[in-house]
């Protein structure tokens, strides 16, 4: 067959694509074993009815999985680095050894390019001459094609491709590749986390807890400066933004630091809100801001808003509720040198805008000018309430406006599962502030939480009708002292 042209490929599907319907497999596999040796490329021994093309720790050359673990491995839920060890062949060339540089250039895309594996080994059987692994993927049947053998003649190399026992251990294994041969077939690897300093940040699915502590492991193995790996438990829904969490693997302190836009917090992971996918919805509502503008963050956390803002001399008011958060404001306040500069408070969030927010923009507002380039921004971001807080600004302030241009700007954040979330979060800001927001809002989308479950920020300057009370006639008090509201404003006009 060989002399005819049949390559060990076609002879292998040909065997099994003519075999009679009534013909075992074990027939079949006793044909290809009398070709065995006789083909090129073809090794084949029958044993205990498998295949094995050498002892049994080595996998036939087809076949190879050089990227997979062993498949012993496969539910194991305490770690056993010991049980991933296993031996391939893959096709290497003999090169005297002052030509591997040049050689490993020509056929750079022929060599192996895995990380963590030499592409060079020494020759054992001579030590002027070293062994180049080449990519067993790109030589399947151990034969170099014409473009290969073009460069082997040029550098007067032998054409002659032989076999080497690769050792793999669990250290040339990537952590996908670990998990994926770990967990049962067809179900998700979750190999992906939020990193907060030295921590790792997971939200581990319900098939996937039997083997969290060894998935923490790897993660720790697998990524250099991680030493704490953490699942979330539940859902945020407590009042400070926290969330239960379980420690599945290293040491469990959980005060960290972290680096975000060139500024550096520190925090208790467990205490605190954080979340490193906002990073850059944080520079983004910073870059808006101009030196001498004014912020008010409503829900701080532990200042990614405040602490820019106020590095680029904007006049900051930071707030929240958590006395964690808080706390930790306050020291990374001192910690990046702008405690000076910053008012913070301990506040909830409706308190913080009817008191400090609506006393300091009565100040504020009264100065502006037209002219005057300076502006006021608020910040509310926390997605699952802060719409239901823009009811605040309903007549917040007394008196007119002494600069619409001046209004105060919203960057309010929220979640949306609707199929049009722009238009669900601006009709609910709408059902907030009880005015119409169209042609007077922008929205932008920050991120896809989960599936059908976006978050967006919505900003907008306050209307006017909106954010004051104007004072208007009465027959029987000083109009100084009667109140009317945006109704009866845009319905009578005020004496002249």
């Amino acid at each position: 067959l060989w002399r005819f042209g049949y390559s060990a490929r076609l002879l292998k599907t040909n065997c099994f694509r003519t075999a009679a319907p009534n013909t075992s497999f074990p027939a079949v596999r006793m044909l290809l074993a009398q070709y065995s040796g006789r083909i090129p490329g073809l090794f084949v021994v029958v044993k205990k009815n498998r295949f094995f093309t050498m002892p049994e720790t080595v996998e036939d050359k087809a076949n190879l999985e050089l990227y997979s673990p062993h498949p012993e491995v496969r539910g194991m839920t305490l770690l056993n680095r010991e049980a991933f060890k296993r031996t391939v062949v893959v096709p290497v060339l003999k090169v005297k050894k002052e030509i591997v540089n040049t050689l490993l250039k020509s056929l750079k895309h022929t060599v192996l390019q895995r990380p963590g594996l030499k592409r060079v080994v020494e020759d054992p059987e001579d030590e002027d001459s070293r062994l180049v692994i080449l990519d067993p993927h790109k030589i399947p049947e151990f034969s170099l094609g014409e473009s290969e053998q073009e460069v082997l003649k040029q550098l007067n190399v032998r054409p002659e491709v032989s076999k080497y026992n690769l050792e793999l251990t669990y250290e040339n294994f990537k952590s996908e590749e670990i998990l994926r041969a770990v967990l049962p077939e067809g179900q998700e690897v979750t190999s992906g986390f939020s990193r907060v300093g030295h921590i790792a940040h997971l939200n581990l699915r319900d098939h996937q807890l039997p083997y969290r502590h060894l998935i923490g492991q790897v993660i720790i193995d697998k990524n250099p400066g991680i030493t704490c790996v953490v699942n979330k438990t539940n859902i945020i829904d407590s009042t400070y933004r926290n969330f239960q969490m379980e420690v599945l693997a290293g040491e469990s302190s959980l005060v960290t630091k972290v680096k975000e836009n060139n500024i550096a917090y520190e925090l208790d992971f467990s205490k605190v809100y954080w979340n490193p996918r906002l990073s850059t919805e944080h520079s983004r509502i910073v870059e808006l801001l101009k030196p001498g503008d004014v912020l008010f963050d409503v829900f701080a956390g532990i200042g990614p808003f405040a602490i820019p803002a106020a590095k680029k001399k904007c006049h900051v008011f930071a707030n929240d509720l958590n006395p964690e958060s808080y706390n930790w404001l306050l020291h990374n306040c001192k910690l990046n040198k702008v405690d000076n500069k910053i008012k913070a408070f301990n506040m909830d969030g409706r308190d913080f805008l009817l008191g400090p927010v609506r006393e300091e923009l009565n100040k504020e507002l009264q100065l502006l000018k037209e002219e005057q380039k300076t502006s006021c921004h608020i910040v509310m971001n926390l997605p699952a309430l802060a719409v239901e807080f823009l009811d605040v600004f309903r007549h917040l302030l007394v008196g007119e406006p002494c600069s619409t241009a001046g209004l105060p700007t919203v960057h309010c954040y929220g979640f949306s599962k609707h199929d049009d979330p722009a238009k669900d979060i601006q009709e609910r800001a709408e059902a907030s502030l009880g005015t119409s927001l169209d042609g007077r809002c922008s929205t932008y989308l920050v991120r896809n939480v989960a599936p059908n479950k976006e978050m967006l920020c919505i900003s907008f300057q306050i209307p006017a009708d909106v954010l004051y009370k104007r004072p208007c006639p009465d027959e029987e008090k000083p109009a100084s002292k009667r109140l009317c509201t945006s109704k009866d404003f845009s319905e009578e006009k005020l004496p002249s």
